[in-house]
């Protein structure tokens, strides 16, 4: 199914932050291509807010009532805004933003890329969902130029290795007290958004033994500008993939939580890859259980992603692609082994059933 063809119709309704010129953020829903203005459309100090956050910690009974009265006042056609008339912004006020690694696929090619004569995964990788807290406040929205960052590698300079993480995110509504571990998945998350973890493997490589990432991964992450709530996604929800050993009990599946998304990875234009998230090894709820398991606080904002996402032949990092610039990634005219200044990635995301999760999107810049 051609991404271009996808609908945001009333059986999607994402939402996200957008103003016009002169004009304060707030909140909307995309229907086609506009804007429902919801502070319009349906009253209420939640959705002049220039966040989605006050909308996220009602809970999720007010979220399907919200979205019962969005898809009514989307039917009628009033105060919707051509999406070409307005800018869109951070849809969520990042509160923490913590990175896994949940794609087996990924995680082997990597093991046997970096240890050819040892075991491509490392022993824990199996039992628990390996995971990394990141930087909320270089968390930035689809369109945001990305600036080359600097760094030791071991020498220091701009980063020759600039990489992408095509993957799935989860936004947080509902919170947690401290001490206290998750309830059911869809009690706490409000929806999901695209994120592209932007990646400098070379200042990774040097830094990341033996705490692993850091100033390579925390330069920035972009996210989509649209959120896809859970409702939308509810024919799109699969069993997850089979896992063996068997996960510990706090970590058994409760309900299919994998999704079947297809994503797409377009650079400068040209389609790279188009990994599966269904192929995933750990699916979110049990992200969501690791995430929480030993007390730690959910905060309405939260951004957990699923690390890249890759599936047998289609990975979703450059330098899975070119097998860390071995084999370069053919474009017209060009190849390409990491990102060069001036490239621009495109990931975008649908299920089976015709609901696009949108796209993120980010230019490279030169060093400073």
């Amino acid at each position: 199914m051609d991404v271009g063809e996808m609908s945001f119709g009333l059986d999607n309704l994402p939402y996200g932050v957008f103003s016009r010129p002169g004009e304060p953020r707030r909140v909307g829903v995309r229907v086609g291509d506009q804007v429902l203005d919801l502070a319009a459309a349906l009253g209420g100090d939640v959705y002049a807010a220039p966040s989605l956050n006050p909308l996220l910690a009602l809970g999720r009974a007010a979220w399907q009532e919200t979205r019962a009265r969005v898809r009514e006042a989307a039917a009628t056609g009033d105060h919707l805004i051509p999406l070409a008339e307005v800018t869109l912004h951070l849809p969520v006020e990042v509160a923490d933003y913590v990175d896994f690694y949940a794609s087996l696929e990924h995680a082997s090619n990597l093991g046997r890329m970096f240890r050819p004569d040892d075991e491509p995964l490392k022993q824990n990788w199996r039992h628990l969902p390996v995971g990394y807290h990141g930087r909320a406040g270089t968390v930035v929205v689809s369109g945001t130029p990305i600036r080359r960052p600097c760094g030791q590698r071991p020498s220091f300079g701009p980063s020759q290795k600039l990489d992408i993480e095509a993957e799935v995110g989860f936004v947080v509504g509902v919170p947690t007290r401290l001490g206290e571990r998750a309830g059911a998945f869809e009690d706490h998350v409000f929806g999901v958004a695209l994120v592209n973890d932007w990646s400098a493997r070379d200042i990774q490589a040097w830094e990341y033994v033996p705490l692993g990432p850091f100033l390579g991964k925390s330069f920035a992450t972009s996210m989509s500008a649209w959120v896809t709530p859970l409702d939308a996604l509810e024919e799109a929800r699969v069993e997850g993939r089979s896992q063996d050993p068997e996960p510990l009990p706090y970590l058994a599946r409760q309900a299919p939580w994998g999704l079947d998304l297809t994503l797409r990875v377009d650079l400068n234009g040209e389609t790279v890859s188009t990994p599966s998230f269904r192929d995933m090894y750990w699916t979110p709820d049990q992200m969501l259980a690791h995430m929480t398991v030993n007390g730690a606080r959910l905060r309405t904002g939260d951004l957990f992603a699923s690390g890249t996402v890759s599936s047998i032949g289609q990975p979703g990092s450059l330098i899975e692609l070119t097998w860390n610039g071995a084999d370069p990634v053919k474009l017209p005219g060009e190849t390409r082994t990491f990102l060069e200044d001036g490239d621009t990635v495109t990931i975008s995301a649908w299920t089976s059933h015709g609901i696009s999760l949108g796209e993120v999107s980010g230019k490279v810049l030169p060093a400073t």
